[in-house]
């Protein structure tokens, strides 16, 4: 039975943003890009379809994070976003009809086509021509200071000569790039690495990724790191295009990717990206597709961003490599809400770069789909560095007595009851104490983007699960207490159990909005926890809240509202956080106040393209000056901001007699 729009999108939200969680928090992707991409665009579809049902908690709002407490932080001064994702012909079409629908009909369009390199983005700051610091993306609006492990890369200029930017003044510029390793580096160093007895790194991205965060950057210069530049921001006038400033980078000695091309046409664009999926394992490194960007940078301004991502360049990304192996056994995996997945234990095989043993298999529906059974040869797909997914059985190679999967009557790990929703594919363990669930909620709690407790990883928390030291998260806070027992325990030693204990101290500075959304609140994500936290300012006022009340925040849906009311209404829930709070915690935040109160109380739709700031500029002006940006118009909205070529927004403010502003009349309301 088709289900109605609002049941498929919660569905959607569930599923991607625990696939978020497993990615960015976890560092445990469980999809490909593809299958991730594809649930993202149906959601988009669907919310734009239903502009009514848009919440911001949603995640196509959403943007992910790899910050942690290593390094210190550094705010980006133009955000760092990710790219959308296309994978056909007709998605790079749809990119080009929605830049062509976002500029005035007379704007002539050229495209820049740059190979996607396979690592991990870096900004680099310099001031009068030094290199002053360098950081990772980060949550796109911070990174963190990786200044001194870049120093150690070669290929970066710690100065520049301001000569080869000719008559432009460029004191001080911003870099962008991607740090990566060459398959034949990566190899050697593993080989090395073998012989050495130490551990192999799985793939050349993973490799980098974990290179540039050595605490130690006599250990990074050993590793054969290398970047390409890709991005140059400065505030001369002089700059144009994107095309011109990757030949300026080049003047002023940074390193270009010479494979990029100008593309007056989409149809340019398309035999480009075509032509290096078929070159693309001649290359000495890995790419994974091609980045297409708007040239002119007047009209990348024009177009501006969504949260996530810019609406003025897309990735086209190529077809994921495929295997064929043995899938041996079918297990159900318990996680931290209780939700059983099944993963495929498959016979080793090499693919894109590591060896695969195991694929998830996500739910029982999917199972079915496909018709997977224990002892089929199957072919498995691998985008990037994700998890595999199983694509297809080849059922010629199907014994005789191959039997289907049944949905086990019983937890795999507390043998307690399992039930299944109404709707819902997914299947539970309804014993809230199974130690699956509980090592669940301890490592989402103790995670990066959540309390970032370091050294508190999944190796430790089962350990000290089946110990009996912890049973919930609050019983982390009680670990000093048992410091003398935790020394004696082998691989631990002094030194380590004082850093544990430090971190977990250390812990108790994060923010309101960290601590809600560390004790795992279902469908309560990072965004949404910063919102509700800047909204109730203290976790008595949200305990005490109605699910009507929590959905009177700006984009807050039902779905999260539901849930915080079902958590707060379990008397083991409110023990938990009474506990938490004596622990010293933060539970409270102070309000924030707008720089002024000139549109205090007053929403604003935003339609059309701006002629003197962008859509997003425009949004940080309301929000500074005390107002608030909804995405849809109702008959609660007060303005709404009319550009040029509006859509379907203006035309529904008219019927509803809404206040409809030109961009001059928005700019007097401000003055």
């Amino acid at each position: 039975m088709k289900k109605n729009p609002q049941q498929r999108i919660e569905e959607l939200r569930k599923l991607i943003t625990q696939y978020d969680y497993e990615y960015y928090v976890l560092a445990q992707p469980q999809i490909s890009d593809y299958e991730y991409d594809k649930l993202l665009a149906e959601l988009l579809q669907l919310e734009k379809e239903n502009p009514q049902l848009s919440t911001p908690d949603s995640p196509t709002q959403r943007v992910g994070s790899d910050l942690s407490n290593e390094f210190k932080t550094i705010v980006h001064r133009v955000p760092m976003l990710s790219l959308s994702n296309t994978y056909g012909e007709e998605e790079l079409l749809d990119f080009d009809r929605r830049v062509r629908e976002g500029l005035p009909s007379n704007e002539k369009i050229e495209y820049v086509c740059e190979l996607k390199i396979d690592g991990v983005s870096v900004s680099l700051k310099y001031k009068n021509g030094l290199l002053a610091y360098a950081a990772t993306r980060g949550d796109g609006a911070a990174g963190e200071d990786v200044t001194n492990n870049v120093k150690t890369i070669k290929s970066v200029p710690l100065s520049y000569s301001k000569k080869g930017g000719g008559k432009l003044k460029l004191d001080d510029i911003e870099v962008r790039g991607e740090i990566y390793m060459e398959v034949e580096a990566f190899n050697k160093m593993n080989a090395e690495r073998e012989l050495e007895g130490e551990k192999v790194f799985a793939n050349p991205r993973n490799s980098t990724a974990g290179t540039i965060k050595l605490l130690d950057s006599k250990q990074v210069a050993k590793r054969p790191l290398q970047i390409f530049t890709y991005f140059l921001f400065s505030n001369s006038d002089g700059l144009a295009s994107h095309h011109e400033n990757l030949k300026l980078l080049s003047s002023l000695g940074f390193r270009v990717n010479p494979n990029y091309k100008l593309c007056t046409s989409i149809n340019d664009v398309l035999e480009f990206c075509k032509e290096w999926e078929e070159k693309r394992d001649t290359l000495p490194y890995e790419i994974d597709g091609v980045v297409v960007k708007v040239n002119s940078l007047k009209q990348q301004k024009i177009l501006g961003s969504i949260a996530k991502s810019p609406r003025w360049a897309v990735a086209f990304k190529f077809k994921a490599k495929q295997a064929v192996t043995k899938l041996n056994k079918i297990v159900w995996q318990v996680g931290r809400t209780g939700t059983l997945t099944p993963v495929a234990e498959l016979e080793p095989v090499f693919l894109a770069g590591s060896t695969i043993s195991r694929a998830t298999l996500h739910n029982m529906d999917e199972i079915n789909r496909k018709d997977i059974r224990e002892g089929d040869y199957v072919t498995i797909e691998k985008g990037g560095d994700v998890i595999p997914k199983v694509v297809s059985v080849d059922l010629s190679k199907r014994g005789k007595n191959s039997k289907p999967v049944e949905i086990p009557d019983k937890c795999p790990v507390c043998k307690s009851k399992l039930y299944q929703p109404e709707e819902e594919v997914a299947i539970y363990c309804e014993n809230n104490s199974c130690p699956a669930q509980v090592k669940g909620r301890l490592s989402h709690f103790s995670a990066r983007g959540a309390m970032d407790i370091e050294g508190l990883g999944d190796a430790l928390i089962n350990l000290f699960v089946e110990m009996k030291f912890l049973h919930d998260c609050a019983d982390i806070y009680n670990l000093k207490s048992k410091r003398e027992e935790l020394i004696n325990i082998e691989r631990l030693g002094e030194k380590s159990v004082d850093n544990l204990l430090t971190s977990i101290e250390q812990s108790k500075e994060k923010p309101f909005d960290k601590v809600l959304f560390a004790i795992g609140i279902r469908y309560v994500g990072s965004g949404a926890a910063k919102k509700i936290a800047d909204h109730f300012l203290e976790i008595d006022n949200l305990m005490k809240a109605s699910a009507e009340e929590i959905e009177a925040i700006h984009e807050i849906g039902p779905s999260i509202s539901k849930s915080i009311e079902r958590y707060f209404a379990d008397q083991k829930n409110i023990k938990l956080v009474e506990r938490l709070k004596k622990t010293g915690l933060r539970f409270s935040t102070e309000k924030k106040e707008p720089a002024s109160n000139k549109l205090n109380g007053k929403s604003f739709v935003l339609t059309g393209t701006l002629s003197s700031m962008s859509r997003d500029e425009a949004k940080e002006i309301i929000i500074a000056n005390g107002g608030t940006v909804i995405s849809s118009v109702s008959k609660n909205t007060n303005y709404v901001v009319v550009g040029e070529s509006p859509g379907s927004k203006f035309d529904k403010a008219q019927k509803l007699g809404i206040t409809i502003l030109s961009e001059e009349e928005f700019l007097k309301m401000i003055k």
